[in-house]
């Protein structure tokens, strides 16, 4: 579990620094240069993300214990199925100019929300709350800050950004369920 705690405390931190302290981000990135601290911004997150994949891995399939912090409630695995169907689609909208974008202001955090929250509705492992919840704190704060902040997308809204956002979650969804999750993961789903 250190791996994991380490990696979550990399990504977590490294992105709610940059989410809650915009004037500490904004001077780093004018004293290293745009790219380095993109660079090195990068560099961290990568690092925590993969701190967390390995040490996942170890505490879920490992020699590490299994703590079991709850139970999921029952029925709830159709109601994951269906937050992340929809958390694959605003990902996919987040990075057009579609009506969904627009409305939603910051589809792609709300989408890593639902996915976690999905997935922390199914999973009480310990290991399962630190991954998820790193995700759904760090969304919920990027929601949280920019709402507040007003940030607001500026753009004449394209319905053909919806639909190519909703086709690629279909089959995002789909990869998802139907390969990572059995055959890489070796979770099956359904």
């Amino acid at each position: 579990m250190t791996l994991l705690y380490l990696g979550s405390l990399l990504f977590g931190g490294s992105h709610l620094l940059a989410i809650l302290f915009p004037g500490l981000r904004d001077s780093f990135r004018a004293q290293f240069g745009e790219k380095a601290w993109k660079a090195l911004f990068g560099i961290v997150s990568l690092a925590g993300v993969v701190l967390m994949v390995v040490g996942f891995g170890r505490a879920r399939f490992g020699s590490d214990p299994v703590d079991v912090l709850y139970d999921a409630p029952l029925g709830m695995k159709h109601l994951t199925m269906l937050l992340v169907l929809l958390a694959f689609v605003l990902i996919g909208a987040s990075h057009g100019k579609g009506y969904l974008k627009k409305w939603l202001h910051n589809p792609m955090s709300i989408g890593i929300v639902l996915w976690s929250g999905g997935h922390l509705l199914v999973n009480g492992r310990r290991s399962d709350v630190w991954l998820f919840g790193t995700f759904l704190v760090v969304g919920l704060a990027d929601i949280l800050m920019s709402e507040l902040r007003g940030k607001r997308p500026d753009y004449i809204p394209r319905v053909r950004s919806d639909i190519v956002a909703v086709v690629v979650g279909l089959v995002l969804y789909a990869v998802f369920l139907f390969g990572f999750h059995p055959y890489v993961l070796g979770i099956p789903v359904v």
